[in-house]
């Protein structure tokens, strides 16, 4: 990325940007058909079709519905009226620090938000599971079977929830949680959790808006790493689908669909799936393909850790270093044995990253994780940088296990969410010239 005085920075964060920033592909795909036509989605387009076809092939074959709509935030609202029509029911579990989205259907289901409003924030229809993560977690990697002890916790939500008239309508859950400290679950939890909320005559939705379109490099979708006998009822997909361009999906069965359809209230979407969206995800998914990006993922992501390793080896300050394909995650501690969150730690880390010119950011409910998640371009040489300079940083700070409490935590945000202005690379299509007419106060 470049900033307005034509400074570059190395993006590690990005996962909106998936193929990579301004990549003229997709420039192209949707200039040439911004040129011929955009309309709404009241017109049919074979673009539609097209993209909707190419999706779908990605996915189990049970999931072949699909609503085009245009975030992340409005994808997963969808998925909950899908579920909720279904069978009727109302209630919702979801994952302890879970974030689905901004509108207030998902700030209910969003601990990582709703425990900002203290005890009145979460609603009696929703039930909170501990997060399945077996580092910090209730159930850690000593545990012989951690992945049933998780769904045995859901099971038991779902019992009491039926005990007091509650009615489960989904089990949602990020396929793997970024908010929530890059978190992946143990393979064989959610088959359990599926089996237990069929049960009960919810259905089970998979949030792909963070990790989705081959970002854990052996495969398309990250929920495919818990096995070819686990498939989601729903699918919802975001911020790497259209490289930053707002557009989104929800992918279902036909059953759930006809369900939907059935209520008898039209759903309709303006600008969802309208030509120049379509020719665009047609695009990324074409790069992912000629680029081999999964498998850059794979190389990358394995050298990354790899590298990431042999810091946890030299540094007490790293705990735990975990990630598949380019998703991970460096758990920060101030001591190794309690695993004492070192938050004041990891924020020190990430604004000297910034002045070396390096974006990263911290999350987790303690916000002491280092959180990778880079554009699928991302090369070694990339990966040997950053590590690099953690590794300098790490070397030359002994005296940060003394760094004072962080007491900024609108600077905080604003590094887990940088706003401004992303310009471009050259790609043949625009000037080298990158001056703006505002002046930037604090990315």
């Amino acid at each position: 990325m470049y900033d307005e005085n034509g400074e570059k920075y190395l993006d590690c964060i990005n996962n909106v940007a998936h193929v990579g920033h301004s990549h003229p592909d997709v420039i192209k795909a949707a200039v040439k058909q911004m040129e011929l036509l955009n309309t709404n989605s009241r017109f049919l387009h074979d673009n539609l079709v097209q993209y909707a076809k190419r999706l779908t092939a990605t996915l189990p074959e049970k999931l072949s519905i699909c609503y085009f709509v245009n975030s992340g935030s409005e994808a997963n609202d969808l998925a909950l009226r899908l579920a909720r029509q279904y069978r009727g029911h109302q209630d919702v579990i979801t994952l302890d620090h879970a974030y689905h989205g901004h509108v207030s259907s998902l700030i209910d289901i969003s601990p990582y938000k709703f425990n900002q409003l203290g005890k009145e924030g979460k609603k009696e229809f929703v039930h909170v599971a501990p997060s399945p993560d077996i580092y910090r977690g209730k159930y850690r990697e000593d545990h012989p079977d951690p992945a049933s002890a998780y769904a045995d916790d859901v099971k038991k939500i779902i019992e009491e929830a039926e005990k007091n008239g509650g009615k489960i309508a989904a089990f949602i859950a990020e396929s793997m949680q970024s908010c929530g400290g890059q978190i992946i679950p143990p393979a064989g939890y959610f088959q359990k959790v599926a089996e237990y909320v069929h049960k009960a005559g919810g259905i089970f939705i998979a949030d792909e808006v963070q990790v989705g379109f081959g970002r854990v490099g052996k495969h398309f979708w990250g929920f495919q790493l818990q096995g070819k006998d686990f498939v989601p009822d729903i699918v919802t997909m975001g911020k790497p689908i259209g490289n930053g361009h707002p557009m989104s999906c929800v992918v279902t069965t036909r059953e759930i669909a006809e369900a939907f359809g059935a209520s008898g209230l039209e759903y309709f979407n303006t600008f969802g799936g309208n030509p120049v969206s379509c020719a665009i995800g047609l695009a990324v998914l074409d790069v992912i393909e000629k680029e081999d990006l999964q498998g850059n993922a794979i190389r990358v992501g394995n050298y990354l850790i790899e590298l990431l390793n042999k810091q946890q080896e030299k540094h007490p300050l790293i705990g735990d270093v975990r990630g598949i394909g380019l998703f991970v995650g460096v758990d920060l501690v101030k001591d190794q044995q309690k695993r004492t969150p070192a938050t004041a730690e990891a924020q020190h880390i990430i604004y000297k990253l910034k002045e070396q010119r390096i974006l990263l950011s911290a999350d987790g409910p303690h916000r002491n994780i280092l959180k990778f998640k880079p554009p699928m371009c991302f090369t070694m040489e990339d990966a040997k940088l950053v590590v690099d300079q953690i590794d300098e940083l790490l070397t030359g700070t002994h005296a940060l296990q003394n760094v004072p409490p962080c007491s900024f935590p609108n600077d905080i945000e604003s590094i887990n969410h940088i706003n401004g202005t992303a310009y471009r690379q050259n790609n043949g299509l625009y000037t080298d010239n990158r001056a703006v007419t505002c002046k930037r106060i604090r990315t």
